[in-house]
């Protein structure tokens, strides 16, 4: 088979979530555990950084692979969804999966693929243990799908597991409440392995509690010797550390900074863990070392997406904030623009999936801008015209990202803004486009 068959037959037999929703989510381990045994558990043969989290985990996953590749470990990272290449997902420092190996992982286990009947996110993630246990990499940072508790990835044991946030998203398997939510994600914490979360409230930080005291690593209080739990929200020492040593990060979202803290907590995580057990592997993580990975991290690893400037005048950017909780952030930036900028005007090419909370996401988007509903390639995508009647106000209704695009190009002027997103789908559409 070739690459472009290789991936028809995997999308053919093995439906993935990013195309059909809910239909491709098959919970549970024991499918994954039937397929790592038949490759001969290749996640036992190298060290690994677990993530979990509602929105950022793919920035806090960048900054961290960046920050080892920087201290000289080869450094294995598995995220998803893919925006343009499916081997977006599967990267060993910064470089992605080679075609043939994604053509030859397939041919050779076509049968116990057809046999045990995995899902898309169990078949990739096999294929990204297998090539960081043949190419030897020194660690890999692996992000979960969705949820954590009932994840395929969670069969590792990882030196460090982090969890980023908890927003409502997912609600339909994960739970409708927030403490719900963070007991799904939650289940990624294991005994005696030292956990970071990025950020809580009163309503999820009892639920982590709760569980680090049941793993045996809640210590007697924050940045004590004895404690196994950060909450990097909270660790302000370590928050004026980076502050003074960190001044350039590449990711420029107004949210990166929550993400930046989250990552940098986790990597001084790292760093105590393996001072207290006399390891070397991260003794070339230095406050330099780290500095150059936040300030490259999208060079390094090849991170797009995360508010990203795709051309100037008109300037052009696009972001893969995608719920309530991420889109938050995003019209808070949008907004600041817009104030610097009262003269200029704000164009918005936007479409959704169907299963976010978009009644609230439309109110939080500015009402000041002119509007260019769309709708990605997948079943999934809310029709534009639905999109456009739930905003109730003056917009263009245009199904093809590419035309909205392109119509909203020739409507603004030079000193005006474009912004692209809503999903992962019109952003990687976005990007084919406007690379051609």
């Amino acid at each position: 088979m070739t690459y472009q068959e290789t991936l028809q037959y995997l999308y053919a037999s093995q439906p993935a979530f990013h195309l059909v929703g809910s239909a491709a989510y098959k919970p549970g381990l024991q499918n994954t555990y039937a397929l790592m045994e038949h490759l001969g558990n290749p996640h036992n043969t190298f060290k690994t950084i677990h993530i979990a989290g509602t929105n950022g985990k793919g920035s806090v996953s960048h900054l961290i692979a960046a920050s080892l590749q920087a201290a000289g470990l080869k450094t294995g990272l598995y995220t998803s969804p893919h925006l343009v290449d499916f081997r977006e997902r599967i990267r060993i420092n910064g470089q992605m999966i080679p075609e043939d190996e994604v053509i030859r992982f397939v041919n050779d286990n076509k049968e116990a693929l057809e046999q045990i009947r995995p899902s898309f996110f169990e078949s990739t993630m096999a294929m990204a243990f297998h090539y960081f246990a043949k190419e030897k990499v020194d660690i890999a940072v692996i992000e979960t799908g969705l949820g954590g508790r009932l994840d395929s990835t969670n069969i590792i044991t990882p030196l460090l597991s982090v969890i980023t946030n908890i927003g409502l998203d997912h609600t339909e398997f994960l739970g409708n409440t927030k403490p719900l939510i963070a007991n799904e994600k939650a289940g990624i914490i294991k005994p005696n392995v030292p956990c970071v979360i990025g950020e809580t409230d009163n309503e999820t930080a009892p639920v982590f509690i709760n569980k680090a005291r049941e793993c045996g690593i809640l210590g007697q209080g924050l940045e004590t010797d004895d404690c196994r739990l950060w909450f990097a929200d909270q660790c302000e020492y370590l928050r004026r550390q980076r502050h003074r040593h960190i001044t350039q990060c590449q990711l420029k979202g107004l949210y990166q900074e929550k993400n930046c803290q989250t990552a940098y907590v986790a990597l001084q995580a790292l760093r105590k863990t393996s001072l207290n057990n006399n390891e070397s592997l991260f003794n070339n993580l230095t406050l330099n070392t780290i500095a150059q990975a936040f300030a490259s991290v999208c060079t390094m690893t090849g991170l797009r997406g995360r508010w990203e400037t795709l051309q100037e005048q008109p300037l052009i950017i696009c972001d893969t904030g995608h719920n309530s909780h991420g889109i938050r952030y995003v019209a808070q930036q949008l907004n600041q623009w817009l104030e610097q900028n009262p003269q200029h005007r704000l164009h918005i090419v936007f479409g959704m999936v169907d299963d976010k909370d978009v009644d609230t996401v439309m109110t939080l988007l500015p009402a000041n801008a002119q509007y260019y509903f769309t709708q990605a390639q997948t079943h999934r995508a809310i029709p534009a015209e639905r999109l456009a009647q739930m905003w109730q106000r003056d917009a263009h209704t245009i199904p093809s990202v590419n035309d909205a695009i392109q119509t909203a190009i020739q409507a603004a002027d030079k000193e005006d803004m474009i912004f692209i997103g809503g999903s992962n789908y019109i952003v990687g559409e976005a990007l084919k486009y406007l690379s051609h």
